[in-house]
């Protein structure tokens, strides 16, 4: 399949926006920025929508919560709100999925999304998380909706050693529920060589409502070991040359053994009660995530020409929780491989006192093996491999230092080797189990070229406009296509590529020195989209069909004084579908994709210097699009109705010294008992699960 598209995503014209409530934002507005155009660049200069959130940021939500799904869902607009379990499943942005990396490195498995590429690394070893909004190829497979980039720490002092140090306990007002973290971090330099070695560790207590019940065993993060660990190690070469190497491993395990008492969708959560039944060989979670990458920058390679050359390795498995829809039971398990090298090479054409141009050009190169299967080592899908070679160029101009045009193309040459498989017996509506299918395997192509554009125009401070039409290529779900297969080959199965198109429009910019806005609108379409839909046996399967998903999202930020700011902002989406082909967009696309607008909302304070003190509100919109079946008064999968719920977060610190700090922080602060908008829409009474109720986190930390 050959195709010509113009492609934003390619090579990063969305635009950036940093969302920065911990930092006076009238001096943000030199920030830096990498993940948009694989190299570093002033916001200024990026045409799109993206959301940056810094390490201040990020260390006042871990006060709070260290489920980074948590932090994002408070920190980032059009990103769906936050399930409360080890699955992000729901937690889309801008309506559609997400491909999250670590400096880079890949960590979703497109090939086969088990919805566990979030919770894949400890907050603690984050210094900023870039949030690239809207479709984009500028990192390959995945990203329909986005990308979520978890930039990691790195020395930034001349000492041999400093660090900081903390510890840190959780625990509501309910026996059981008390938890403990700690986390050293140390870095420094020695001569040319520089290193970050970074530890964490956290023991989560059992989790409980607002009336002090214990919250569903399924996909718990209660009576949960999380370990994470991070080694960077660098060596200036000399002023032009460096090369890095990092590590960074991540494990979470469970030995929740708590029963499940089913309630009823809409009147009686599903809760924890009693003994589990023992069934499960493996704990719940994911085992091991790891990463190593080896880089090497040398910024005067010749003619004014730099070189970057990334080489990554990731080894992941995350396992689910025992259920008995398959024949004799089970658990599954996703486990993937991906080897990787990017090479990239940025050429200054000319620089003038009112023009630059330059070139970045280069190719990336990708493998990806990645499988489901249960724990007991039957297939549930079939071994996946795919090999991703693909040749980019991006140019770029600036005009008067107000006026920048970024073009590009990028090849696509995808090839997806599938191994003959057995289709595994699951169960249907009336008790009985699917027959087994031997199906053969073969060989999958995709080639396409994709290309961008994107203008920004930063007329005064007061008014920036940008503009740009991206685009997302990717291989989705195929391994849930093909696990549901009733066909004896692949060769008669849908497994065409999603293709993304999304266009933005947006103005930002500084009406005086207190107060910084943002506005964004955009269109995203897509010929073949994929969406989980019920069938008339309530199994859940993939539906191919013609999507629109369109939205608006801005903030507002106010810094009147020195030791107060205040600011919030909204984001609303819809989506439809032709289920037919047809030209007939009346369906709507359900709402495990199309989130329920959101407000978020903030006040930080510095009544004095050492005290900091500050309020997050969470406000999402009840969300009514679909009518239950007639006959049965059941929602479908993705339907169910979904209430309005607002949450208050509190987060405090206090500066000791120079040295020592200690902070509180208190979650859901009015103990509000009520259900994540996963428990609604899923409409399953299994899945209808009550939020986790008030929860305190204090934290000591010292500083050398």
């Amino acid at each position: 399949m050959k195709k010509v598209l113009l492609s934003a995503a390619c090579l990063g014209t969305t635009t950036v926006f940093a969302q920065v409530k911990d930092s006076l934002l009238t001096k943000n507005v030199d920030e830096v920025v990498m993940t948009a155009s694989r190299k570093k660049e002033n916001i200024k200069e990026v045409p799109g929508s993206v959301t940056v959130v810094g390490e201040k940021q990020i260390q006042s939500q871990l006060t709070v919560n260290s489920d980074i799904t948590s932090i994002l869902q408070y920190t980032v607009p059009s990103l769906g709100t936050n399930s409360g379990q080890t699955s992000n499943t729901g937690q889309t942005l801008r309506g559609r999925q997400v491909l999250v990396l670590i400096d880079g490195i890949p960590q979703s498995t497109p090939l086969r999304n088990g919805a566990r590429d979030l919770r894949t690394i400890d907050p603690s070893a984050i210094e900023r998380i870039e949030v690239i909004k809207g479709a984009s190829s500028v990192y390959g497979n995945g990203a329909d909706g986005g990308i979520i980039n978890y930039i990691t720490k790195r020395s930034k002092t001349d000492k041999k050693i400093s660090g900081i140090s903390q510890v840190g306990f959780t625990g509501q007002p309910y026996g059981g529920t008390l938890g403990v973290r700690t986390s050293q971090l140390l870095s420094g330099k020695i001569n040319k060589f520089d290193y970050t070695l970074s530890l964490a560790y956290e023991r989560t207590g059992y989790t409980k409502d607002g009336d002090g019940v214990l919250i569903s065993p399924t996909y718990s993060i209660a009576k949960m070991d999380n370990y994470n660990g991070l080694l960077k190690i660098g060596y200036d070469i000399n002023e032009n040359q460096r090369i890095e190497a990092s590590y960074i491993g991540y494990s979470s395990r469970s030995d929740l053994n708590v029963g499940l008492k089913t309630g009823k969708y809409g009147i009686k959560p599903t809760i924890g009660e009693g003994i589990g039944k023992g069934l499960e060989t493996t704990p719940q979670g994911t085992p091991k995530n790891h990463n190593i990458r080896v880089s090497y920058d040398n910024k005067n390679l010749f003619a004014g020409t730099s070189l970057n050359i990334n080489l990554y390795y990731q080894d992941f498995k995350t396992v689910y929780g025992y259920s008995d829809t398959f024949f004799n039971g089970g658990q599954s398990n996703v486990i993937s491989k991906k080897a990787g090298a990017r090479f990239n090479f940025d050429t200054q054409l000319w620089n003038s006192a009112n023009s630059q141009g330059e070139i970045i050009y280069g190719a990336d190169i990708l493998n990806d093996e990645t499988v489901q299967k249960l724990e007991d080592g039957r297939f549930w899908t079939p071994n996946m491999n795919m090999t991703n070679i693909a040749p980019f160029v991006l140019a770029k101009i600036d005009l008067f230092k107000k006026f920048t045009i970024k073009g590009g193309l990028r090849y696509e040459n995808i090839k997806v080797n599938v191994d003959d498989f057995n289709t595994l017996s699951t169960l249907k509506s009336d008790g009985t189990f699917t027959k087994s299918i031997p199906v053969a395997g073969g060989k999958l192509t995709y080639n396409a070229l994709v290309g961008n554009i994107g203008i920004r125009y930063n007329i005064e401070p007061y008014i920036n406009l940008f503009g740009s039409f991206s685009q997302a290529y990717s291989i989705n779900e195929l391994g849930r296509i093909l696990r549901t297969s009733t066909s004896e080959t692949i060769k008669n199965l849908e497994t065409k590529p999603i293709i993304v198109n999304n266009y933005e429009l947006g103005a930002t910019g500084q009406l005086s020195s207190w107060l910084n806005y943002e506005l964004t609108s955009y269109v995203s379409t897509s010929k073949l989209g994929a969406s989980f839909v019920q069938s008339p046996d309530r199994a859940l399967m993939i539906q191919r069909s013609p999507e629109i998903v369109y939205g608006v999202e801005g903030f507002l930020h106010f810094t009147p004084v020195k030791w107060i700011q205040f600011g919030g902002s909204y984001s609303w989406m819809e989506g439809i579908t032709s289920v037919k082909d047809d030209g007939d967009y009346s369906t709507k696309i359900n709402n495990s994709r199309i989130s329920a607008p959101k407000v978020l909302a903030y006040v930080q304070a510095r009544p004095i210097p050492a005290l900091s003190v500050g309020l997050d509100m969470l406000h999402s919109f009840k969300q009514n699009r679909f009518e239950p079946n007639a006959k049965t008064g059941l929602y479908a999968y993705g339907e169910g109705y979904v209430p309005e719920y607002t949450v208050f977060n509190f987060k405090s610190s206090y500066e000791v010294n120079n040295n020592w700090r200690v902070s509180l922080g208190i979650e859901n602060l009015f103990n509000k008992l009520y259900q994540p908008a996963i428990s609604w829409w899923t409409a399953r009474d299994s899945d209808f699960t009550n939020a986790l109720g008030l929860r305190g986190t204090f934290m000591v930390e010292y500083r050398f």
